[in-house]
């Protein structure tokens, strides 16, 4: 049975500054909790309407449905919610390729980020302080477990792209070059803007190369890309590159 200390703070988790206060995050689904109990997240304590998951008998509380559609972020509660403590975060790999992202808002468009990340190969993903938090529920649960293989940082981008000198920074921008006809690296940093308005002249003053994606439509109405649609055709042209160059 939920006590109310346990129901305060899980719902406290659906909120950012708690699960700053706590580090503490909050994951649902079968396949997004066994996903972080195969990883190195460690979990906090796991309430399922159903034993059949493999955590010890102490961090695993059954619960009735009804208790669970209490303490769940979602409209149709699945069989289990997952309390994990967030992982400290790891030094970045700048010898390899990563994906910046300069005020991504939306939740969904940061997990599927995250999951293209987790598909291509790209061990780290920067955010700007003013990303949307990878804890947020609705990130967790867009990134389908692939959380646990991706180092997501936050950090100052404008400072980290400043100091970083000796790598190449590739913008997404409407006026860049056709990234189709350019010799892609296999390292470098990747940095995409807010779904409204791009990459902010301060960041955009520290990038060494423009590239774009070209539209092919007739009418050439679409104003632009969804930011992860144009996350995943950047990552598939950087990877086929270095695949045919080898």
């Amino acid at each position: 049975m939920l006590s109310k200390s346990e129901i305060k703070l899980i719902t406290s988790l659906k909120q950012k500054k708690y699960r700053l206060q706590h580090q503490l995050f909050v994951a649902e689904g079968k396949k997004t909790i066994l996903e972080l109990l195969n990883s190195k997240l460690k979990l906090y304590q796991l309430y399922t309407t159903t034993l059949e998951f493999d955590a010890s008998d102490a961090l695993q509380t059954k619960i009735t449905p009804k208790e669970l559609d209490r303490i769940s972020f979602l409209k149709t509660p699945n069989i289990a919610l997952g309390v994990f403590k967030i992982p400290k975060p790891q030094p970045i790999d700048f010898s390899k390729l990563i994906v910046a992202l300069d005020d991504v808002r939306d939740p969904g468009n940061l997990g599927t980020i995250i999951r293209l990340c987790d598909w291509f190969g790209v061990k780290d993903l920067v955010c700007n302080l003013e990303t949307v938090d990878c804890y947020n529920p609705k990130v967790i649960q867009a990134t389908m477990g692939s959380i646990t293989r991706v180092n997501v940082s936050y950090v100052d981008l404008i400072e980290l792209l400043s100091t970083k000198n000796k790598i190449e920074k590739f913008g997404a921008f409407m006026d860049g070059v056709n990234v189709y006809n350019m010799k892609l690296p296999n390292s470098g940093i990747l940095v995409l803007g807010n779904e409204a308005n791009g990459i902010c002249k301060e960041v955009e003053s520290q990038i060494t190369q423009r590239i774009s994606i070209p539209g092919f439509g007739d009418m050439q109405a679409t104003e632009s890309l969804n930011v992860a649609n144009a996350t995943a055709i950047f990552l598939s042209e950087f990877k086929r590159r270095a695949t045919t160059e080898t």
